[in-house]
C-alpha cells in the first residue's frame, strides 16, 4: 500500500496530542492537589484543541469521507501514528511531568520549525499552538526542578522516572522515507536539527534539578509506523468504548 506522506505526517502530529492529552485527562480526580487536576487538565484541552486541527486537516487532505472524529474512533492501534513515549502510562506524578517535560520541550522546537513551512495550513496550525506549547514547556520545566531537587523521596522518583522513559526520547529525532519525502518539499524541518536544541534545554534543567543526564543508547521505535507498545491497547479502549459500543451514536 502506497502511504500519502502528508497525510500520515498529520496523523503523527494530530495523534501525538491526542494519546498525551487521554493520558493528562486520566488525572482528573487521582491529582495530588485541586490546583495540578485543574492545570492538567487545562494542558490535557489544550492539546486535545491541537489534535483536533490537525486530524481536521488530515482528514481534508485524505477527502475519503472522513473527519476527525472518525480518525479518532474507528482506527485501531495499529492506525496510530503516535510516538512511543505519549502512550507510556502516567504512572507516579513524577513520571508523568518528566514524560510532559521530554515532550514539551521537542514539542515547542517542532511548532516553531513548522511555523516556517511552506504549506500554509500547517504553518497557521502551528502559530496557533506554538503559545499553548510554551506554557506546557514552562510548567513541566518548574516541574522537573521542583521535584528533583525537592525531598530525597521526590529527587529518587524523578530519577527513576528519567531512567524509565529515556529510551524513548530517540524516537523524537527519528527519520524516515515521510520525513524525508516532506522536507526535500520545504513542508517539515529535520527532526535532527532539533536534537541539539533539545538537549541543551534537558541538559541545563537536569542541571537545576541535581538530575544525572542518562547515556544514550537503544531507542525503543516504532510508534510512527503503527507499531506501539501493549499500552496503547488499554488506552484506546478506554477511548473508544461509547463509539465501539454505540456506533454512530449522536449526543
Amino acid at each position: 500500500m502506497t502511504l500519502d506522506p502528508l497525510f500520515e505526517y498529520l496523523l503523527r502530529l494530530g495523534d501525538n496530542c491526542l494519546i498525551l492529552s487521554h493520558r493528562l485527562s486520566q488525572w482528573v480526580g487521582h491529582a495530588p492537589a485541586i490546583e495540578e487536576e485543574l492545570a492538567l487538565g487545562n494542558v490535557a484541552l489544550d492539546l486535545l484543541g491541537q489534535a483536533q486541527m490537525w486530524l481536521s486537516l488530515a482528514a481534508e487532505m485524505e477527502n475519503k469521507g472522513r473527519d476527525a472524529d472518525k480518525l479518532v474512533y474507528l482506527r485501531d492501534a495499529g492506525g496510530y501514528r503516535n510516538l512511543l513515549l505519549v502512550e507510556q502510562p502516567n504512572g507516579d506524578f513524577a513520571h508523568t511531568m518528566t514524560r510532559q517535560f521530554f515532550f514539551d520541550v521537542w514539542h515547542m522546537s517542532l511548532l516553531a520549525a513548522l511555523t516556517k513551512s511552506n504549506h500554509s495550513r500547517i504553518a497557521e496550525i502551528a502559530a496557533k499552538s506554538i503559545k499553548e506549547a510554551n506554557y506546557h514547556r514552562r510548567r513541566s520545566r518548574d516541574w522537573v526542578v521542583t521535584l528533583g531537587d525537592g525531598s530525597e523521596e521526590s529527587h529518587e522518583r524523578m530519577a527513576s522516572a528519567v531512567a524509565d522513559l529515556w529510551s524513548y526520547t530517540g524516537e523524537l529525532f527519528e527519520m524516515d522515507s515521510i520525513d524525508h519525502t516532506l522536507l526535500e518539499q520545504g513542508i517539515v524541518p529535520d527532526l535532527e536539527t532539533l536534537r541539539a536544541p533539545w538537549r541543551a534545554h534537558i541538559d541545563a534543567t537536569f542541571g537545576e534539578a541535581m538530575l544525572t543526564v542518562p547515556q544514550d543508547g537503544w531507542a525503543q521505535r516504532g510508534g510512527k509506523r503503527g507499531v506501539h507498545s501493549e499500552h496503547l491497547g488499554y488506552l484506546l479502549a478506554e477511548l473508544q468504548f461509547l463509539q465501539r459500543a454505540y456506533p454512530n451514536a449522536d449526543w
